[in-house]
């Protein structure tokens, strides 16, 4: 990357600057990443020590996790240390780095819940081909893939916002570094990067979105015509229902942030949005999960705990 920037070090200002209310947040934040981390590191040992576990859907569920974990990780610690400290500077280097990563995760999280609307689609549309088109090798296949895609897409970012001039003011209005806040420091022109802000990040919120909204579509269209009964669609879609809550859960603060003009949001709401979907979202998707499937994770807890006693 090649850095042409005065500025060595950044300031992450957070998200309200009343010293009194630094510790009791920091109490919340941290409550609050340590279940995320404990919750979704449960699921994963769950999917990866049970074989009962080992399908499609578990194996998407056990990434999901995973993802949940270092998306939190990306900016809560840093968060937390801000909350103690009178100094709350975060190196150039570590700025772009925690926008990569930000945004490598974000993005591949967007293409892993769409490849886990895949599923349902194949297995209620196509149910005669399913262990073929959705065999462990493909499984592998796609997951490698949408990890490799959000990593460019991460990549694209950083590089471009890496090569702007920073040459005034280094205080930044959030509590992690994303391209907007940067964007807004930033001397000379911004045009391409907000470009690439709005079309290529619009494009990765929107079209896996409306994908999982058209699977959805088609499963409810085909099962109507084909059932003709109402009992049976409600039956088939209900296994469909935690999906889509960690869908509208992950994409309605993604796109209020990234889709709506950015002078209708004051810094406040950015800092909220924000706050939803790098730390509220992945602390419920373990919950709702476990909630639409607990007799099956109850039963592999159970199974997996009785092994290691024995």
């Amino acid at each position: 990357m090649l850095n042409q920037t005065s500025v060595t070090e950044f300031l992450l200002l957070g998200v309200i600057d009343i010293q009194v209310l630094q510790p009791v947040l920091f109490v919340v934040f941290l409550a609050t990443y340590i279940v995320n981390v404990a919750g979704n590191a449960a699921i994963l040992m769950i999917v990866i020590s049970d074989p009962r576990l080992h399908s499609p859907m578990y194996f998407f569920l056990g990434n999901l996790s995973w993802l949940d974990i270092c998306y939190s990780t990306v900016t809560l610690p840093k968060m937390l240390e801000n909350f103690l400290s009178t100094h709350k500077a975060i190196s150039f280097l570590g700025c772009i780095s925690q926008l990569h990563f930000f945004h490598f995760l974000g993005s591949t999280e967007s293409l892993l819940l769409t490849v886990m609307a895949f599923d349902p689609f194949v297995a209620i549309c196509k149910l005669l081909h399913y262990p073929l088109i959705m065999s462990h090798q493909v499984c592998v296949q796609m997951a490698v893939t949408i990890w490799i895609i959000g990593f460019f897409h991460a990549l694209l970012h950083s590089v471009m916002t890496s090569r702007l001039n920073f040459c005034g003011s280094n205080h930044i209005q959030h509590f992690f570094c994303d391209v907007k806040p940067l964007l807004e420091l930033a001397c000379g022109s911004t045009e391409l990067n907000e470009w690439l802000l709005n079309t290529v990040t619009g494009t990765f919120a929107i079209g896996p979105f409306f994908l999982t909204l058209l699977s959805y579509a088609y499963i409810i269209i085909y099962l109507f015509f084909k059932t003709h009964s109402c009992s049976m669609l409600h039956k088939a879609l209900s296994t469909c229902v935690s999906h889509f809550m960690v869908v509208v859960l992950f994409y309605t603060p993604v796109v209020f942030t990234y889709i709506h003009p950015a002078t209708g949001s004051s810094v406040e709401q950015e800092w909220i949005i924000a706050i939803m979907y790098s730390v509220v979202t992945p602390v419920l998707n373990p919950l709702i999960y476990t909630l639409r499937n607990k007799e099956e994770v109850k039963s592999s807890l159970k199974r997996i705990l009785s092994m290691k006693s024995s």
